[in-house]
């Protein structure tokens, strides 16, 4: 409820920010809010500094009339909803009802921890530094699934989904199943490439128990929580109900990375297959679907990161990237694949997302007879820094950053910001025959960058790749770059490891904090400077500003709808919080 109330306040919520009159006690500072009647809500506040100016503090929500504490999301959402425009009430019913859910998830996950840990160490081992390769990753991915997201409240919630379909689908049950597929007429299916370029795990009709299709019909997989009604009413809205043939046999075996709709071929982990979901992760409107467009633009973000490392040979061999050129789709949302191809040669590396570093690595369970004392409960970073930085995860932590600050603020002066969050890059270490360990970061899902057309042109030429379809990627100035470069760069891959890290106990959150500006300077100090400059830009809008831009999560995914919060893209939506950057050196 805490993480509740702290999104509410953030996204100022009702007021929360703005209406607000500080009150002092003897307990500490509390806001006051207002309301029709002559009463108020009281909520006290502790400082914070990560996104926002206060986090809330127990006892959580308090009506000043009468003393009472209102502690359940239900009871908060009722308070603030009245408080709320009439239209905007719905939302609020929603939020509420993905607050049960998550909940629910959280005592699922508690519930089954030990029981996933046997899963993992069975499996993998009991040290997930030992965890190598893109099939170890996925033991990550596991991890990752069972942790908080960094800004949004409720992300362990999946819309819609209950506990059977959760152990049976979800990345953090680590559960294997088989994709189903439908057959689809050649001539309503598009195919990037042609048929040629499928996988050769890609099964044909026969393979399905459909032979008379062979000619006529290609495969199409089907994630399984999409067949039945969303999947009657996605064909039937294709125009294809009578001509595609759903196969009653499944095929190919796989286990889900940490987007749960897209998933690992258990045989051949480099191969995943990206497919529609009929659910929602991270807000009511933020759908697990796939537009055609979506993947158009998904090569178009590869193609131009592709001419950036052309040019910036440092870069080559330590920014990897997925392939995922390939890609089919039945013009509908829930009718389409993407074929993500990794790179070769991550055998005997340990390849984890960035959302993995700060999970708790398993202990606890009888199988593992592990403890507290003999080093369970670590966090999977520590375990990371034990095998490659001498027991020193902030060593780790700095090695990491001078690679993705470089990396992010290089695209940033070609006029390129992506969306390469937490899920979408790969932290890979290895140990180069010498001994010493080698960084590299591993990056997926460029489908939906924001792009500086006209520094793009300047930097790249005339014919740079930019035939994106959605028009919301290109953009003739800086600002949704530098929103996008510090939302998602800054925020979720740089500031949450130095608040993390703090909360944990590694390190000062000051002597954090100093190293993220000492990295992101360094890496700012190496663009043009000039007046307009991409590093005067960057300068001026993120490491000097005086607020940062913060998204709206919440307010944009659920409570609000988008004629209501006025959000062209829900992921895109922001308020404002304190810089962290602008600390002074030694403070802590």
């Amino acid at each position: 409820m805490l993480r509740v109330l702290g999104a509410l306040l953030r996204e100022d919520v009702a007021g929360l920010r703005t209406r607000t009159t500080p009150v002092d006690r003897a307990d500490g500072l509390w806001l006051r809010l207002s309301v029709d009647d002559g009463d108020a809500l009281l909520l006290p506040v502790v400082e914070d500094g990560y996104q926002s100016v206060y986090a809330a503090r127990l006892p959580l929500l308090t009506r000043e009339s009468d003393g009472r504490e209102l502690t359940t999301h239900d009871e908060v959402l009722e308070a603030l909803s009245a408080l709320a425009d009439p239209a905007d009430r719905g939302g609020f019913d929603a939020f509420a009802e993905e607050c049960r859910q998550t909940l629910a998830t959280m005592r699922l996950h508690s519930r089954t921890r030990d029981e996933v840990a046997a899963t993992l160490a069975a499996e993998h081992g009991t040290d997930p530094a030992d965890w190598t390769g893109l099939a170890g990753g996925l033991a990550h991915d596991t991890l990752a699934a069972r942790l908080d997201h960094p800004v949004y409240p409720t992300a362990r919630g999946r819309s819609g989904l209950n506990e059977h379909q959760l152990r049976s689908h979800a990345p953090e049950f680590h559960p294997r199943f088989p994709l189903r597929w439908i057959a689809v007429p050649h001539r309503d299916l598009t195919v990037a490439g042609g048929p040629a370029a499928l996988p050769a795990a890609w099964p044909t009709p026969a393979a399905l128990g459909l032979p008379e299709l062979d000619h006529s019909h290609l495969a199409l997989p089907v994630h399984p929580l999409t067949v039945g009604a969303p999947l009657r009413q996605a064909l039937s809205a294709a125009g294809l109900a009578d001509r595609a043939v759903l196969a009653e046999r499944p095929y190919l075996d796989v286990v889900p990375t940490l987007s749960m709709r897209t998933v690992a071929v258990t045989d051949d982990p480099t191969l995943h297959i990206k497919v529609p979901m009929a659910t929602a992760t991270l807000g009511l409107r933020n759908r697990r679907i796939i537009r055609p467009g979506f993947l158009r633009d998904g090569v178009a973000g590869q193609r131009l990161l592709e001419a950036v490392i052309a040019r910036e040979p440092r870069f080559q061999g330590s920014i990897l990237h997925a392939d995922e050129t390939v890609y089919a789709h039945a013009d509908h949302e829930l009718l389409a694949a993407l074929c993500r191809r990794y790179p070769a040669g991550l055998d005997d590396a340990v390849v984890t997302p960035l959302a993995a570093l700060l999970a708790e690595a398993p202990w606890g369970s009888p199988l593992l007879k592990r403890s507290r004392e003999s080093g369970g409960g670590r966090l999977v970073i520590d375990h990371l820094a034990d095998r490659f930085h001498g027991g020193d995860p902030i060593a780790l932590l700095d090695d990491c950053l001078r690679l993705l600050l470089d990396w992010q603020t290089t695209l940033f002066g070609y006029g390129i910001a992506l969306e390469s969050h937490q899920q979408n890059v790969s932290l890979v270490l290895d140990h180069r025959p010498a001994g010493d360990t080698r960084v590299r970061l591993l990056l997926k899902d460029d489908d939906s960058p924001r792009v500086n057309a006209a520094r793009v042109r300047a930097t790249l030429g005339a014919d740079a790749p930019l035939d994106f379809d959605d028009a919301r990627v290109l953009c003739d100035d800086d600002r949704p770059l530098t929103d996008m470069f510090t939302t998602i760069t800054l925020h979720l891959c740089a500031g949450s490891y130095a608040f993390g890290l703090a909360r944990h106990g590694r390190a000062a959150a000051g002597t954090l904090l100093d190293l993220v500006r000492d990295r992101l300077t360094e890496a700012v100090d190496r663009l043009r400077t000039g007046p307009g400059e991409p590093g005067a830009t960057l300068r001026a809008q993120v490491l000097d500003a005086p607020q940062l831009p913060v998204k709206a999560m919440v307010s944009a995914g659920t409570l609000l709808s988008k004629e209501r919060s006025g959000a062209a893209d829900i992921n895109k939506h922001y308020t404002t919080g304190p810089n962290y950057l602008l600390r002074r050196r030694g403070s802590q």
